[in-house]
């Protein structure tokens, strides 16, 4: 009965742009991934925070992604004023990022480099960038997708990712990126094209 209740509070708590909103079933897994995300910790998630699809709050034409830094929320928007809803982490409040940029490079189990302004905060991650960097898998921060966001043709340094930390979403914990549920990555980048806009506010 708490189990109950407490499932019932979190779909009330749903924002109202998704009161007409349904559940979507997980895209198909090549065998590397089913290996990898089994091995990645679990976690459950906040009903506020798994997929659905729902009315489109953005205002943006179809094709466009929007990232809602202070919801916590990415919205994949859809014909017909519909859009998908993600839960992810986003930025902490003094690496937070926001603007418009452009997808030109989309990537499976990425490899992962650590910017030279983390390195200054996590001076334990030299060994890393000295070995030439964390190649993919289960133990790659970037998880199992990465979107790589350009504005005017030059690298912003932020993604969108996957992550081997799926507690944190749903909070303000990360460098800027923006992290996802490795299932929900994987949905995403089977949807988007090199070229999508992506607009974090």
């Amino acid at each position: 009965m708490k189990k109950m209740t407490w499932a019932m509070t979190a779909l009330l708590a749903l924002p109202l742009a998704g009161c007409n909103f349904k559940s979507l079933p997980d895209p198909s897994l090549s065998s590397r991934d089913s290996e990898y995300i089994a091995r990645v910790p679990t976690f459950e998630l906040d009903l506020a925070y798994e997929r659905y699809e729902v009315d489109d709050p953005t205002g943006q034409p179809p094709g466009t992604i929007l990232v809602d830094t202070s919801q916590k929320l990415l919205y994949f928007v859809l014909p017909n004023k519909r859009a998908i809803r993600y839960g992810v982490a986003v930025g902490g409040e003094a690496f937070g990022w926001t603007g418009t940029a452009t997808i030109a490079r989309k990537a499976e189990w990425p490899s992962w480099m650590p910017p030279s302004d983390m390195l200054v905060r996590w001076p334990h991650l030299k060994p890393v960038v000295a070995a030439g960097g964390l190649k993919g898998g289960p133990d790659n921060p970037l998880g199992a997708r990465a979107l790589y966001l350009y504005d005017n043709g030059r690298d912003t340094l932020y993604r969108i990712h996957g992550t081997n930390e799926p507690e944190t979403i749903g909070q303000g914990v990360s460098s800027g990126c923006i992290r996802m549920r490795n299932i929900d990555v994987i949905d995403l980048f089977n949807r988007v094209p090199v070229g999508t806009k992506v607009v974090v506010k």
